[in-house]
């Protein structure tokens, strides 16, 4: 095998999500195997939800699970920058060189254009998609456009026709009709790139020898095909996982489970068996039946062959058996003692809840039970105490769905940060405040009086927060899916 260097590369938008910590894992075991280089690059081209302060968190969870890399932004490297941001003036070179190659062109539509266009498709039944208005522009009419100062994209040039043979080591060749792709946006008018250049830019100036990603990437693969050929670059092997799905077989998302890294920290697994487990979403066990090994054992083991291309199915209750086996079977009293000092009971988090509770408190002995509902990975409210005196569990229900989305988009996760979107949920119903702290308290402690709300979910963490309310309309009855699909349209015309 060519030496190998591979790459993970989380965009900084949110906390990491299981599904980049098992792209991770492959990366890495692969790595390792061979005695390549797992490189960590931080795609943060997104200008409007790429925020700096999201990075560290990203390498806390990584490193929580043991995926260290040897190259990043925070490591260095020989060919970083390895933070996307910091590197469009070569993205702006190798798109120049794109037009003037005649692989690119600029395109001057507006958005009222390319909205008016989109609606006309629709109306139509037609495949959605630019319909190359400005690809075939003559040279003066660019340049008279350009001196106009209009504001521009770059568009590749993609073939239109034809079939496009995606080679990936896991599934063979895997063909894809060209007439289905339109001509995709390199860089933004904004001067920033797409996804699609960076990463084939990036890729091959880093010296990307296999790139390991989740199946949905499998029809973005010819675009990139045509960039490598349009550049003449030797394209990486490819390697598409199966994606981590519910138990319903849905693609796992946070509507129906936990699905960040920090989740899973925060409510107490152990980083082995979570990765253990991520495994198991495409190997098969090492020894017979034995699902229980480390990351070394796989490393050993590793044959890409063996990748299971079917369902990974993301149980919980599957991942408590595997977790509850390592608590038991693989633990010395002395190592959890360690494992409960560097989870919660630090200085630091306990030093947070004493404020809270101070005032509260008649001797030491009424802190651990006013602070359970923190350590705690769920609570039980009843569905009594989750309805306010003169509401119905109808109406709650949708109140805790809006509540789930204002938290969500809290950037700056933190007291003052949860009462505003707490108080927007209320002024959204025309509810007083207190209609919507109290079932909100009972689904964070389980308890209808606790510790001030705000301050407590901020402590608490915002996935931890949103399985709690989650949890909570389950009790009452939970949401069609029917019902969540009309909410979510008023919702998000308010």
């Amino acid at each position: 095998m060519t030496d190998v260097r591979v790459r993970v590369a989380p965009s900084p938008t949110g906390p990491v999500h299981v599904g980049t910590a098992y792209q991770a894992l492959f990366d890495l075991v692969l790595a390792r195997k061979h005695g390549g280089q797992f490189v960590l690059r931080i795609e943060d081209t997104d200008q409007t939800r790429s925020r700096r302060e999201w990075e560290e968190p990203i390498f806390q969870a990584l490193r929580w699970l043991g995926l260290e890399w040897d190259e990043g932004p925070d490591v260095g490297g020989p060919y970083g920058p390895y933070r996307q941001s910091e590197r469009l003036e070569i993205y702006q070179e190798h798109a120049k060189q794109l037009v003037n190659g005649g692989h690119a062109y600029p395109c001057f539509c507006t958005a009222e254009r390319l909205d008016a266009l989109r609606k006309e498709q629709m109306q139509h039944k037609e495949r959605l998609g630019y319909d190359g208005h400005c690809r075939d522009l003559s040279a003066e009419d660019v340049a008279a456009k350009m001196a106009e100062g209009l504001s521009h994209v770059i568009r590749l040039k993609m073939p239109g026709a034809g079939t496009c043979v995606v080679k990936d080591h896991l599934r063979g060749e895997v063909e894809l009709d060209f007439a289905q792709m339109d001509d995709q946006v390199l860089v933004k008018s904004d001067g920033f790139p797409t996804y699609h250049l960076a990463v084939v830019v990036d890729d091959h100036l880093m010296k990307i020898s296999h790139v390991i990603r989740g199946e949905e990437w499998i029809t973005s693969a010819p675009k990139h095909l045509v960039l490598y050929e349009a550049f003449g670059w030797e394209p990486p092997q490819y390697m598409h996982l199966p994606l981590l799905l519910n138990p319903d077989g849905s693609k796992m998302s946070k509507r129906k489970n936990p699905t960040s890294v920090e989740y899973y920290r925060r409510a107490g697994y152990a980083p082995e068996a979570l990765l253990n487990y991520l495994s198991l979403m495409a190997y098969p066990p090492i020894d017979g039946d034995e699902e229980m090994f480390s990351f070394g054992q796989l490393t050993e083991d590793f044959d890409a062959d063996k990748i299971n291309l079917g369902g990974s199915i993301f149980d919980i209750e599957k991942l408590d058996w595997l977790n509850g086996r390592y608590v038991r079977e693989r633990k010395t009293p002395e190592q959890l003692l360690d494992d409960l000092k560097a989870w919660l009971l630090t200085d630091d988090y306990v030093g947070q809840m004493l404020p809270l509770l101070q005032q509260r408190m008649e001797t030491l002995g009424d802190f651990v039970p006013q602070v359970a509902f923190f350590f705690a990975r769920k609570v039980a409210p009843s569905a009594e105490d989750l309805v306010p005196k003169k509401r119905e569990a109808e109406q709650v229900v949708p109140m805790l769905q809006t509540a789930v989305w204002a938290l969500d988009g809290v950037l700056d996760w933190n007291k003052e940060g949860v009462e505003a979107a707490l108080r927007g949920v209320a002024e959204y119903w025309d509810w007083p405040v207190r209609d919507v702290t109290v079932p909100l308290t009972v689904a964070l402690t389980g308890q209808r009086v606790g510790p001030p709300l705000f301050d407590s979910a901020a402590l608490l963490g915002q996935d931890m927060m949103r399985m709690r309310i989650l949890d909570a309309m389950g009790v009452l009855g939970g949401l069609s899916k029917k019902k969540v699909t009309k909410l979510e349209k008023e919702w998000t015309r308010r």
